[in-house]
Protein backbone atom coordinates (compact mmCIF):
# COMPACT_ATOMS: atom_id res chain seq x y z
CA UNK A 1 0.00 0.00 0.00
CA UNK A 2 1.42 3.47 -0.77
CA UNK A 3 0.87 7.39 0.12
CA UNK A 4 -1.62 17.23 -1.02
CA UNK A 5 -2.97 19.73 -2.72
CA UNK A 6 -5.77 18.80 -4.36
CA UNK A 7 -8.30 19.53 -7.74
CA UNK A 8 -12.25 19.56 -7.36
CA UNK A 9 -14.61 17.42 -9.19
CA UNK A 10 -17.86 20.11 -8.65
CA UNK A 11 -21.57 18.75 -8.39
CA UNK A 12 -24.17 19.32 -5.85
CA UNK A 13 -25.88 16.46 -4.12
CA UNK A 14 -26.69 15.45 -0.62
CA UNK A 15 -24.22 15.61 2.79
CA UNK A 16 -23.65 14.61 6.17
CA UNK A 17 -22.45 15.27 9.32
CA UNK A 18 -19.09 15.15 10.72
CA UNK A 19 -17.23 16.68 14.26
CA UNK A 20 -15.22 19.51 14.37
CA UNK A 21 -11.25 19.58 15.25
CA UNK A 22 -10.66 22.22 18.00
CA UNK A 23 -8.60 24.82 17.91
CA UNK A 24 -6.04 22.82 19.62
CA UNK A 25 -5.34 20.81 16.41
CA UNK A 26 -2.57 23.33 15.58
CA UNK A 27 -1.15 24.55 18.87
CA UNK A 28 2.48 25.66 17.25
CA UNK A 29 1.08 27.63 14.17
CA UNK A 30 3.10 30.82 13.76
CA UNK A 31 1.01 33.97 13.50
CA UNK A 32 1.00 34.77 9.94
CA UNK A 33 1.79 31.20 8.59
CA UNK A 34 -1.06 29.86 6.36
CA UNK A 35 -1.99 26.31 7.02
CA UNK A 36 -4.54 24.27 5.41
CA UNK A 37 -7.53 22.50 6.28
CA UNK A 38 -10.30 20.33 5.21
CA UNK A 39 -13.43 21.45 6.26
CA UNK A 40 -16.75 19.93 6.26
CA UNK A 41 -20.47 21.46 5.53
CA UNK A 42 -23.03 20.93 7.38
CA UNK A 43 -25.81 18.37 5.99
CA UNK A 44 -28.42 20.38 4.23
CA UNK A 45 -27.30 24.02 3.86
CA UNK A 46 -26.65 26.01 0.96
CA UNK A 47 -23.85 26.37 -0.82
CA UNK A 48 -23.94 30.26 -0.38
CA UNK A 49 -24.33 30.25 3.83
CA UNK A 50 -21.27 27.47 3.63
CA UNK A 51 -18.79 29.83 2.04
CA UNK A 52 -19.71 32.59 3.85
CA UNK A 53 -19.41 30.56 7.08
CA UNK A 54 -15.85 30.22 5.73
CA UNK A 55 -15.33 33.64 4.97
CA UNK A 56 -16.44 34.31 8.18
CA UNK A 57 -13.99 31.61 10.44
CA UNK A 58 -10.85 33.52 8.22
CA UNK A 59 -10.48 31.14 5.62
CA UNK A 60 -10.31 31.11 1.94
CA UNK A 61 -11.38 27.90 0.05
CA UNK A 62 -8.57 26.68 -2.25
CA UNK A 63 -11.05 23.84 -3.79
CA UNK A 64 -13.99 22.74 -3.01
CA UNK A 65 -16.15 19.66 -3.75
CA UNK A 66 -19.71 20.13 -3.24
CA UNK A 67 -20.39 16.66 -4.23
CA UNK A 68 -19.88 15.77 -0.32
CA UNK A 69 -19.33 18.98 0.99
CA UNK A 70 -15.80 18.76 1.41
CA UNK A 71 -13.36 21.91 0.92
CA UNK A 72 -9.41 22.74 1.02
CA UNK A 73 -9.19 26.04 3.22
CA UNK A 74 -6.38 27.99 3.82
CA UNK A 75 -6.04 30.57 6.90
CA UNK A 76 -3.60 32.70 8.56
CA UNK A 77 -5.82 32.54 11.59
CA UNK A 78 -4.01 30.35 14.40
CA UNK A 79 -7.66 30.22 16.02
CA UNK A 80 -9.68 29.05 12.58
CA UNK A 81 -10.64 25.99 13.96
CA UNK A 82 -12.22 27.35 17.19
CA UNK A 83 -14.11 29.49 14.73
CA UNK A 84 -15.22 27.07 12.33
CA UNK A 85 -17.01 25.07 15.56
CA UNK A 86 -18.63 28.34 16.27
CA UNK A 87 -20.30 28.47 12.40
CA UNK A 88 -23.80 27.00 12.38
CA UNK A 89 -23.31 26.00 8.48
CA UNK A 90 -20.28 24.24 9.27
CA UNK A 91 -20.16 20.47 10.77
CA UNK A 92 -15.86 20.24 10.86
CA UNK A 93 -12.27 21.36 10.65
CA UNK A 94 -9.48 19.06 10.51
CA UNK A 95 -5.39 19.93 10.24
CA UNK A 96 -4.14 19.24 6.58
CA UNK A 97 -0.85 20.62 6.56
CA UNK A 98 1.00 23.82 7.32
CA UNK A 99 1.84 25.31 3.90
CA UNK A 100 5.70 25.04 2.95
CA UNK A 101 6.62 22.70 5.23
CA UNK A 102 7.69 19.00 4.28
CA UNK A 103 6.42 15.53 5.94
CA UNK A 104 8.42 13.70 8.13
CA UNK A 105 11.28 11.74 6.63
CA UNK A 106 11.06 7.86 6.44
CA UNK A 107 7.55 7.56 5.66
CA UNK A 108 8.08 6.12 2.17
CA UNK A 109 10.86 3.60 3.69
CA UNK A 110 8.47 2.42 6.46
CA UNK A 111 5.19 2.13 3.96
CA UNK A 112 6.83 0.40 1.56
CA UNK A 113 9.65 -2.06 3.17
CA UNK A 114 7.44 -5.09 2.67
CA UNK A 115 6.87 -3.88 -1.04
CA UNK A 116 10.24 -3.41 -2.27
CA UNK A 117 12.20 -6.49 -0.73
CA UNK A 118 15.02 -6.99 -3.10
CA UNK A 119 15.72 -3.81 -4.26
CA UNK A 120 19.36 -2.37 -4.62
CA UNK A 121 20.74 -5.84 -6.13
CA UNK A 122 22.68 -4.36 -9.25
CA UNK A 123 23.99 -8.08 -10.05
CA UNK A 124 22.30 -11.06 -11.73
CA UNK A 125 18.91 -11.20 -14.13
CA UNK A 126 16.47 -13.20 -14.24
CA UNK A 127 15.42 -15.16 -17.51
CA UNK A 128 12.26 -16.03 -18.69
CA UNK A 129 10.64 -18.54 -20.90
CA UNK A 130 9.65 -17.84 -24.29
CA UNK A 131 5.43 -17.31 -23.71
CA UNK A 132 3.94 -20.07 -24.86
CA UNK A 133 1.49 -20.00 -28.11
CA UNK A 134 -1.50 -17.56 -27.62
CA UNK A 135 0.61 -16.94 -24.21
CA UNK A 136 2.08 -13.25 -23.67
CA UNK A 137 6.63 -13.40 -23.89
CA UNK A 138 6.51 -13.06 -19.96
CA UNK A 139 3.59 -15.52 -18.98
CA UNK A 140 6.04 -17.69 -17.78
CA UNK A 141 6.59 -15.42 -14.69
CA UNK A 142 2.51 -15.02 -13.82
CA UNK A 143 2.12 -17.82 -11.59
CA UNK A 144 -0.50 -14.87 -10.00
CA UNK A 145 -2.93 -15.44 -12.97
CA UNK A 146 -2.28 -19.02 -13.17
CA UNK A 147 -3.74 -18.89 -9.18
CA UNK A 148 -6.80 -17.45 -10.05
CA UNK A 149 -7.26 -18.92 -13.96
CA UNK A 150 -6.92 -15.46 -15.62
CA UNK A 151 -4.97 -17.49 -18.96
CA UNK A 152 -5.68 -18.00 -22.26
CA UNK A 153 -6.81 -21.28 -21.72
CA UNK A 154 -8.93 -20.09 -18.54
CA UNK A 155 -10.89 -16.57 -18.19
CA UNK A 156 -9.42 -14.95 -21.43
CA UNK A 157 -11.25 -17.28 -23.70
CA UNK A 158 -14.71 -17.04 -21.95
CA UNK A 159 -14.62 -13.36 -21.11
CA UNK A 160 -11.33 -10.81 -21.77
CA UNK A 161 -13.03 -7.87 -20.80
CA UNK A 162 -15.10 -5.15 -22.71
CA UNK A 163 -13.81 -1.62 -23.88
CA UNK A 164 -16.72 -0.09 -22.32
CA UNK A 165 -15.59 -1.41 -18.61
CA UNK A 166 -13.84 1.26 -16.61
CA UNK A 167 -11.25 0.83 -13.86
CA UNK A 168 -10.79 3.71 -11.83
CA UNK A 169 -6.92 3.29 -10.44
CA UNK A 170 -6.58 5.59 -7.51
CA UNK A 171 -3.47 5.66 -6.53
CA UNK A 172 -0.31 7.04 -7.89
CA UNK A 173 -0.84 7.96 -11.14
CA UNK A 174 -0.46 5.87 -14.28
CA UNK A 175 2.62 5.59 -17.29
CA UNK A 176 0.33 6.05 -20.01
CA UNK A 177 3.04 5.65 -22.59
CA UNK A 178 3.99 2.45 -21.21
CA UNK A 179 3.76 -0.24 -24.29
CA UNK A 180 1.84 -2.61 -22.45
CA UNK A 181 -0.91 0.04 -20.99
CA UNK A 182 -1.15 2.59 -23.33
CA UNK A 183 -3.81 0.28 -26.16
CA UNK A 184 -5.91 0.43 -23.04
CA UNK A 185 -5.46 4.01 -20.92
CA UNK A 186 -8.49 5.96 -21.02
CA UNK A 187 -6.67 9.59 -21.63
CA UNK A 188 -10.07 11.77 -21.69
CA UNK A 189 -11.15 10.07 -18.27
CA UNK A 190 -8.20 10.05 -16.12
CA UNK A 191 -7.51 13.00 -13.71
CA UNK A 192 -4.96 14.42 -11.58
CA UNK A 193 -6.47 15.47 -7.81
CA UNK A 194 -3.08 16.43 -6.72
CA UNK A 195 -0.44 18.83 -6.61
CA UNK A 196 3.32 18.44 -6.41
CA UNK A 197 5.06 19.72 -3.16
CA UNK A 198 8.67 20.26 -4.58
CA UNK A 199 10.34 21.30 -0.79
CA UNK A 200 9.89 22.79 2.42
CA UNK A 201 11.05 26.10 3.90
CA UNK A 202 14.07 24.73 4.64
CA UNK A 203 14.88 23.51 0.99
CA UNK A 204 14.68 19.67 1.69
CA UNK A 205 13.15 17.40 -1.30
CA UNK A 206 9.62 16.20 -0.94
CA UNK A 207 8.01 15.10 -4.42
CA UNK A 208 10.94 16.96 -5.92
CA UNK A 209 11.38 19.51 -8.48
CA UNK A 210 8.18 20.60 -10.81
CA UNK A 211 7.80 20.33 -14.12
CA UNK A 212 11.01 23.59 -16.34
CA UNK A 213 8.75 23.55 -19.45
CA UNK A 214 6.13 24.95 -20.24
CA UNK A 215 4.70 26.75 -17.63
CA UNK A 216 6.88 25.06 -14.06
CA UNK A 217 3.97 23.38 -13.26
CA UNK A 218 3.24 21.39 -10.11
CA UNK A 219 0.32 19.60 -11.45
CA UNK A 220 1.44 16.77 -13.33
CA UNK A 221 -0.30 15.27 -16.50
CA UNK A 222 -3.02 13.01 -16.27
CA UNK A 223 -1.07 10.03 -17.31
CA UNK A 224 2.30 10.40 -15.24
CA UNK A 225 3.35 7.99 -12.88
CA UNK A 226 6.80 9.28 -10.73
CA UNK A 227 6.14 6.96 -7.94
CA UNK A 228 5.69 3.46 -9.94
CA UNK A 229 3.23 2.46 -7.64
CA UNK A 230 0.07 2.87 -9.63
CA UNK A 231 1.17 1.66 -12.95
CA UNK A 232 2.18 -1.81 -11.55
CA UNK A 233 -1.80 -1.84 -10.11
CA UNK A 234 -2.94 -0.42 -13.33
CA UNK A 235 -0.95 -3.15 -15.34
CA UNK A 236 -2.14 -6.15 -12.81
CA UNK A 237 -5.38 -4.95 -13.65
CA UNK A 238 -5.50 -4.82 -17.79
CA UNK A 239 -1.98 -4.82 -19.57
CA UNK A 240 -3.62 -6.27 -22.99
CA UNK A 241 -2.58 -9.28 -24.70
CA UNK A 242 -0.37 -7.36 -27.47
CA UNK A 243 2.09 -9.98 -28.12
CA UNK A 244 4.61 -7.78 -25.86
CA UNK A 245 5.37 -8.34 -22.14
CA UNK A 246 2.28 -9.73 -19.54
CA UNK A 247 -1.24 -9.90 -19.99
CA UNK A 248 -3.40 -8.17 -16.88
CA UNK A 249 -6.55 -9.82 -15.41
CA UNK A 250 -8.57 -8.38 -17.73
CA UNK A 251 -6.88 -7.51 -20.42
CA UNK A 252 -9.95 -5.39 -22.47
CA UNK A 253 -11.33 -3.34 -20.10
CA UNK A 254 -10.26 0.60 -19.74
CA UNK A 255 -7.72 2.00 -17.37
CA UNK A 256 -8.53 5.34 -15.76
CA UNK A 257 -6.10 7.18 -13.68
CA UNK A 258 -7.60 8.69 -10.86
CA UNK A 259 -4.43 10.25 -9.00
CA UNK A 260 -4.48 10.95 -5.57
CA UNK A 261 -1.14 10.03 -4.19
CA UNK A 262 2.05 12.33 -4.21
CA UNK A 263 4.92 11.56 -5.51
CA UNK A 264 6.53 10.85 -2.30
CA UNK A 265 3.81 8.08 -1.77
CA UNK A 266 1.32 10.06 0.55
CA UNK A 267 -2.50 9.79 0.05
CA UNK A 268 -4.45 12.93 1.92
CA UNK A 269 -8.12 12.65 2.50
CA UNK A 270 -9.16 15.66 -0.05
CA UNK A 271 -7.62 14.02 -2.95
CA UNK A 272 -9.71 10.37 -1.66
CA UNK A 273 -12.68 12.50 -1.87
CA UNK A 274 -12.30 13.99 -5.09
CA UNK A 275 -11.28 10.59 -6.99
CA UNK A 276 -14.38 8.95 -4.96
CA UNK A 277 -16.61 11.52 -6.14
CA UNK A 278 -15.37 11.97 -9.56
CA UNK A 279 -15.51 8.23 -10.40
CA UNK A 280 -19.15 8.06 -9.53
CA UNK A 281 -20.29 11.11 -11.24
CA UNK A 282 -18.30 9.44 -14.52
CA UNK A 283 -19.57 6.31 -14.62
CA UNK A 284 -16.26 4.70 -13.47
CA UNK A 285 -17.07 0.91 -13.14
CA UNK A 286 -14.76 -0.69 -10.36
CA UNK A 287 -11.72 1.78 -8.56
CA UNK A 288 -8.87 0.03 -7.04
CA UNK A 289 -7.50 1.50 -3.43
CA UNK A 290 -4.13 0.45 -2.69
CA UNK A 291 -3.20 2.41 0.05
CA UNK A 292 -4.97 3.76 3.37
CA UNK A 293 -5.46 7.81 4.15
CA UNK A 294 -2.54 9.60 5.33
CA UNK A 295 -1.56 11.07 8.73
CA UNK A 296 -3.39 8.08 10.64
CA UNK A 297 -3.07 4.03 9.75
CA UNK A 298 -6.16 3.80 11.97
CA UNK A 299 -8.88 6.75 13.02
CA UNK A 300 -10.36 6.16 16.20
CA UNK A 301 -13.20 8.09 17.19
CA UNK A 302 -12.93 8.06 20.85
CA UNK A 303 -9.60 6.26 21.63
CA UNK A 304 -8.22 7.52 25.22
CA UNK A 305 -4.68 7.64 23.60
CA UNK A 306 -5.44 10.17 21.70
CA UNK A 307 -6.03 14.24 22.83
CA UNK A 308 -9.10 15.94 22.08
CA UNK A 309 -7.96 17.59 19.45
CA UNK A 310 -6.90 13.98 17.49
CA UNK A 311 -9.87 12.37 18.03
CA UNK A 312 -11.89 15.05 16.17
CA UNK A 313 -9.80 14.80 13.66
CA UNK A 314 -10.18 11.23 13.08
CA UNK A 315 -13.56 11.37 13.71
CA UNK A 316 -13.83 14.09 10.42
CA UNK A 317 -11.89 11.68 8.66
CA UNK A 318 -13.91 9.09 9.07
CA UNK A 319 -16.88 10.92 8.50
CA UNK A 320 -15.50 12.43 4.96
CA UNK A 321 -14.08 9.28 3.92
CA UNK A 322 -17.41 7.58 4.20
CA UNK A 323 -19.27 10.12 2.67
CA UNK A 324 -16.98 9.52 -0.81
CA UNK A 325 -17.37 5.51 -0.27
CA UNK A 326 -21.31 6.11 -0.22
CA UNK A 327 -21.45 8.30 -2.65
CA UNK A 328 -19.26 6.41 -5.14
CA UNK A 329 -21.57 3.21 -3.92
CA UNK A 330 -24.86 4.77 -4.50
CA UNK A 331 -24.06 5.74 -8.28
CA UNK A 332 -22.34 2.16 -9.25
CA UNK A 333 -18.78 1.99 -8.24
CA UNK A 334 -17.19 -1.66 -7.20
CA UNK A 335 -14.73 -0.71 -4.31
CA UNK A 336 -12.02 -2.59 -3.81
CA UNK A 337 -9.04 -1.98 -0.96
CA UNK A 338 -5.49 -3.47 -0.21
CA UNK A 339 -6.14 -4.73 3.30
CA UNK A 340 -2.90 -3.55 4.77
CA UNK A 341 0.86 -4.77 5.12
CA UNK A 342 1.22 -4.84 8.85
CA UNK A 343 1.03 -8.61 9.41
CA UNK A 344 -1.81 -7.87 12.52
CA UNK A 345 -5.51 -8.87 12.82
CA UNK A 346 -7.65 -5.87 12.54
CA UNK A 347 -10.18 -7.66 14.25
CA UNK A 348 -8.02 -7.90 17.69
CA UNK A 349 -6.27 -4.66 19.55
CA UNK A 350 -3.33 -3.78 18.23
CA UNK A 351 -0.35 -1.11 18.44
CA UNK A 352 0.40 1.95 15.95
CA UNK A 353 3.86 3.46 16.76
CA UNK A 354 3.57 5.52 13.22
CA UNK A 355 0.43 7.56 13.49
CA UNK A 356 0.55 10.46 12.60
CA UNK A 357 3.01 9.68 9.97
CA UNK A 358 2.61 13.88 8.67
CA UNK A 359 3.20 16.48 10.72
CA UNK A 360 0.85 19.29 10.10
CA UNK A 361 2.28 21.62 12.49
CA UNK A 362 5.93 22.11 13.63
CA UNK A 363 7.06 19.92 16.57
CA UNK A 364 4.25 16.93 15.91
CA UNK A 365 5.76 13.68 16.09
CA UNK A 366 4.00 9.61 15.65
CA UNK A 367 3.10 8.15 19.09
CA UNK A 368 2.83 4.47 20.45
CA UNK A 369 -1.14 3.95 20.95
CA UNK A 370 -3.31 0.99 21.86
CA UNK A 371 -6.01 0.45 18.90
CA UNK A 372 -9.12 -1.44 20.09
CA UNK A 373 -10.20 -3.34 17.11
CA UNK A 374 -13.37 -0.05 16.69
CA UNK A 375 -10.40 1.92 15.03
CA UNK A 376 -10.70 2.26 11.24
CA UNK A 377 -8.06 2.02 8.77
CA UNK A 378 -9.61 3.82 5.92
CA UNK A 379 -10.37 3.33 2.80
CA UNK A 380 -10.13 -0.61 3.73
CA UNK A 381 -12.82 -0.53 6.11
CA UNK A 382 -15.01 2.22 5.19
CA UNK A 383 -18.58 1.75 3.83
CA UNK A 384 -19.09 -0.81 1.16
CA UNK A 385 -15.07 -1.42 0.84
CA UNK A 386 -14.32 -5.14 -0.36
CA UNK A 387 -11.28 -5.36 1.50
CA UNK A 388 -8.22 -7.73 -0.13
CA UNK A 389 -5.98 -10.12 1.44
CA UNK A 390 -2.77 -11.43 -0.21
CA UNK A 391 -1.77 -14.79 -1.06
CA UNK A 392 1.58 -16.28 -2.00
CA UNK A 393 2.22 -18.64 -4.74
CA UNK A 394 1.46 -22.08 -2.21
CA UNK A 395 -1.68 -20.43 -1.54
CA UNK A 396 -0.93 -19.63 1.95
CA UNK A 397 -1.12 -15.89 3.27
CA UNK A 398 1.12 -13.74 2.60
CA UNK A 399 3.54 -13.24 5.68
CA UNK A 400 2.60 -9.38 5.56
CA UNK A 401 -0.51 -9.13 4.42
CA UNK A 402 -3.05 -8.78 7.76
CA UNK A 403 -6.09 -9.80 7.85
CA UNK A 404 -9.51 -10.64 10.04
CA UNK A 405 -12.19 -12.87 9.90
CA UNK A 406 -15.04 -10.48 8.75
CA UNK A 407 -13.07 -8.36 8.09
CA UNK A 408 -11.05 -9.89 4.71
CA UNK A 409 -14.12 -10.10 2.01
CA UNK A 410 -12.10 -11.58 -0.44
CA UNK A 411 -7.86 -13.00 -0.80
CA UNK A 412 -5.94 -12.89 -4.36
CA UNK A 413 -2.02 -13.22 -5.52
CA UNK A 414 -0.19 -10.35 -3.70
CA UNK A 415 3.29 -12.22 -3.81
CA UNK A 416 5.48 -13.78 -0.97
CA UNK A 417 8.93 -13.12 -1.52
CA UNK A 418 9.84 -16.01 1.25
CA UNK A 419 6.99 -18.49 -0.24
CA UNK A 420 10.03 -20.68 -1.41
CA UNK A 421 12.34 -23.91 -0.60
CA UNK A 422 14.52 -22.32 1.25
CA UNK A 423 12.40 -19.47 2.75
CA UNK A 424 14.85 -16.83 1.18
CA UNK A 425 14.07 -14.04 -1.01
CA UNK A 426 13.41 -14.82 -4.34
CA UNK A 427 11.92 -12.43 -6.89
CA UNK A 428 10.21 -14.66 -9.01
CA UNK A 429 8.24 -15.47 -6.08
CA UNK A 430 6.68 -11.57 -6.25
CA UNK A 431 4.13 -10.00 -8.72
CA UNK A 432 5.22 -9.17 -12.29
CA UNK A 433 3.84 -5.71 -13.86
CA UNK A 434 4.84 -2.83 -15.71
CA UNK A 435 7.56 -0.58 -14.26
CA UNK A 436 7.82 2.84 -15.58
CA UNK A 437 11.28 3.46 -17.89
CA UNK A 438 12.29 6.55 -16.63
CA UNK A 439 12.18 5.59 -13.23
CA UNK A 440 14.46 2.45 -13.78
CA UNK A 441 17.03 4.14 -15.60
CA UNK A 442 16.97 7.10 -13.24
CA UNK A 443 17.72 4.28 -10.11
CA UNK A 444 20.09 2.84 -12.27
CA UNK A 445 18.81 -0.49 -13.23
CA UNK A 446 19.20 -0.78 -16.89
CA UNK A 447 22.79 -1.34 -18.50
CA UNK A 448 23.83 0.86 -21.03
CA UNK A 449 22.08 -0.95 -23.68
CA UNK A 450 19.03 -1.06 -22.20
CA UNK A 451 19.19 -4.37 -20.58
CA UNK A 452 18.03 -4.58 -16.87
CA UNK A 453 21.20 -5.37 -14.33
CA UNK A 454 18.94 -6.40 -11.33
CA UNK A 455 17.17 -9.94 -10.94
CA UNK A 456 14.07 -7.82 -9.88
CA UNK A 457 13.28 -6.12 -13.74
CA UNK A 458 12.72 -7.41 -16.75
CA UNK A 459 12.41 -6.40 -20.91
CA UNK A 460 10.07 -7.24 -23.44
CA UNK A 461 10.10 -5.97 -26.86
CA UNK A 462 8.44 -6.12 -30.13
CA UNK A 463 8.66 -4.15 -33.12
CA UNK A 464 11.69 -2.21 -31.61
CA UNK A 465 9.48 -0.82 -28.69
CA UNK A 466 10.49 -2.30 -25.36
CA UNK A 467 8.60 -2.51 -22.05
CA UNK A 468 9.83 -2.76 -18.38
CA UNK A 469 8.02 -5.04 -15.65
CA UNK A 470 9.07 -5.34 -12.12
CA UNK A 471 8.29 -7.66 -9.17
CA UNK A 472 6.83 -6.11 -5.75
CA UNK A 473 5.24 -7.91 -3.35
CA UNK A 474 2.17 -6.86 -1.16
CA UNK A 475 -1.51 -6.22 -0.34
CA UNK A 476 -1.57 -3.94 -2.71
CA UNK A 477 -0.70 -6.05 -5.47
CA UNK A 478 -3.64 -8.51 -4.38
CA UNK A 479 -6.31 -5.71 -4.69
CA UNK A 480 -5.83 -4.94 -8.27
CA UNK A 481 -6.25 -9.12 -8.90
CA UNK A 482 -9.80 -9.04 -7.36
CA UNK A 483 -10.70 -5.51 -9.27
CA UNK A 484 -9.85 -7.15 -12.35
CA UNK A 485 -12.08 -9.94 -12.09
CA UNK A 486 -15.38 -7.26 -10.62
CA UNK A 487 -14.63 -5.51 -14.03
CA UNK A 488 -14.28 -9.38 -15.64
CA UNK A 489 -17.91 -9.73 -13.89
CA UNK A 490 -19.26 -6.57 -15.30
CA UNK A 491 -18.00 -7.20 -18.56
CA UNK A 492 -19.97 -10.38 -18.58
CA UNK A 493 -22.68 -9.18 -17.04
CA UNK A 494 -23.38 -5.95 -17.24
CA UNK A 495 -26.11 -4.12 -19.13
CA UNK A 496 -26.01 -1.16 -21.30
CA UNK A 497 -25.66 2.72 -19.48
CA UNK A 498 -28.19 4.70 -21.62
CA UNK A 499 -26.35 7.85 -20.15
CA UNK A 500 -22.65 6.99 -21.39
CA UNK A 501 -23.68 3.93 -23.51
CA UNK A 502 -21.43 1.97 -21.37
CA UNK A 503 -21.92 -1.14 -19.55
CA UNK A 504 -22.98 -1.23 -16.03
CA UNK A 505 -23.61 -3.54 -12.74
CA UNK A 506 -24.87 -2.86 -9.64
CA UNK A 507 -22.37 -2.90 -7.44
CA UNK A 508 -23.75 -5.23 -4.89
CA UNK A 509 -24.10 -7.83 -7.65
CA UNK A 510 -20.67 -7.36 -8.76
CA UNK A 511 -19.72 -7.93 -4.92
CA UNK A 512 -21.88 -10.90 -4.74
CA UNK A 513 -20.65 -12.66 -7.51
CA UNK A 514 -17.29 -11.77 -6.88
CA UNK A 515 -17.49 -13.63 -2.98
CA UNK A 516 -19.81 -16.63 -4.37
CA UNK A 517 -17.04 -17.73 -7.17
CA UNK A 518 -14.16 -17.26 -5.02
CA UNK A 519 -12.13 -20.45 -4.50
CA UNK A 520 -13.15 -21.47 -0.48
CA UNK A 521 -9.99 -21.48 0.95
CA UNK A 522 -10.13 -23.39 4.79
CA UNK A 523 -7.23 -21.66 7.78
CA UNK A 524 -4.06 -23.98 7.55
CA UNK A 525 -4.73 -27.47 9.22
CA UNK A 526 -2.94 -26.31 12.67
CA UNK A 527 -4.99 -23.04 12.98
CA UNK A 528 -1.99 -21.06 11.87
CA UNK A 529 0.84 -20.13 9.48
CA UNK A 530 4.49 -20.17 10.90
CA UNK A 531 6.07 -18.20 8.95
CA UNK A 532 9.86 -18.66 8.61
CA UNK A 533 12.32 -16.10 6.83
CA UNK A 534 15.94 -16.18 5.82
CA UNK A 535 16.36 -12.64 5.27
CA UNK A 536 19.84 -11.32 4.42
CA UNK A 537 21.18 -8.38 6.28
CA UNK A 538 23.99 -5.99 5.16
CA UNK A 539 26.77 -8.20 5.47
CA UNK A 540 25.72 -10.70 3.35
CA UNK A 541 24.95 -12.98 6.15
CA UNK A 542 21.24 -14.50 6.93
CA UNK A 543 19.04 -13.45 9.78
CA UNK A 544 16.18 -16.07 10.58
CA UNK A 545 13.02 -14.32 11.25
CA UNK A 546 9.45 -16.32 12.77
CA UNK A 547 6.18 -15.51 13.38
CA UNK A 548 2.98 -17.20 13.53
CA UNK A 549 -0.91 -15.83 12.93
CA UNK A 550 -3.82 -17.51 13.72
CA UNK A 551 -6.59 -18.02 11.34
CA UNK A 552 -9.98 -18.27 12.78
CA UNK A 553 -13.22 -19.56 10.80
CA UNK A 554 -14.61 -21.75 8.37
CA UNK A 555 -13.53 -23.12 4.84
CA UNK A 556 -15.93 -20.50 3.45
CA UNK A 557 -15.06 -17.57 5.82
CA UNK A 558 -12.29 -16.82 7.56
CA UNK A 559 -9.69 -14.53 8.43
CA UNK A 560 -6.85 -15.39 6.22
CA UNK A 561 -9.06 -15.94 2.88
CA UNK A 562 -12.38 -14.31 3.55
CA UNK A 563 -15.06 -16.22 1.30
CA UNK A 564 -12.38 -17.21 -0.66
CA UNK A 565 -8.79 -16.61 -3.73
CA UNK A 566 -10.76 -14.85 -6.22
CA UNK A 567 -11.18 -17.23 -9.35
CA UNK A 568 -11.19 -15.36 -13.02
CA UNK A 569 -12.70 -17.88 -14.86
CA UNK A 570 -15.53 -18.89 -11.91
CA UNK A 571 -16.77 -15.56 -11.96
CA UNK A 572 -17.53 -15.72 -15.81
CA UNK A 573 -17.81 -19.35 -17.00
CA UNK A 574 -21.92 -19.70 -15.77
Amino acid sequence: MRRTLFTAACAVVTMTTALVAPASALPNQASGQASEYVVLYKDGVSLTDARAAVEAAGGTIVRENTDVGVATVRSTDTGFAAQVRRQGALDGAAANRVIGRAPKTGKVAEQFAVEKEGRGQTTGTTTVKGGKKGEEPLADLQWDMKQIHATAKGSYRVEPGDRRVTVGVIDTGIDGSHPDIKPNFNRALSRNFTVDVPVDANGAEVDGPCAEEPDKSCNDPADVDENEHGTHVASTIASPRNGLGMAGVAPNVSLVNLRAGQDSGYFFLQPTVDALTYAGRHGIDVVNMSYYIDPWLFNCANNPADSPADQAEQQTIIKAANRALNFAHRHGVTLVAAAGNEAIDYTKTNTDATSPDFASEPGEQPYERTIPASCLSLPGEGDHVIPVSSTGISKRKAYYSSYGKNYITVAAPGGDKYDTADRKLDDKAGIWAAYPESIARARGELNADGTPNTPRVVRSCKGGVCGYYQSIQGTSMASPHAAGVAALIVSKYGKRDRADGGLTLASGAVRSILTRTASATACPPSGSYTYTRQVKQADGSFEEVVTTHACEGSKRNNGFYGKGIVDALNAVRR
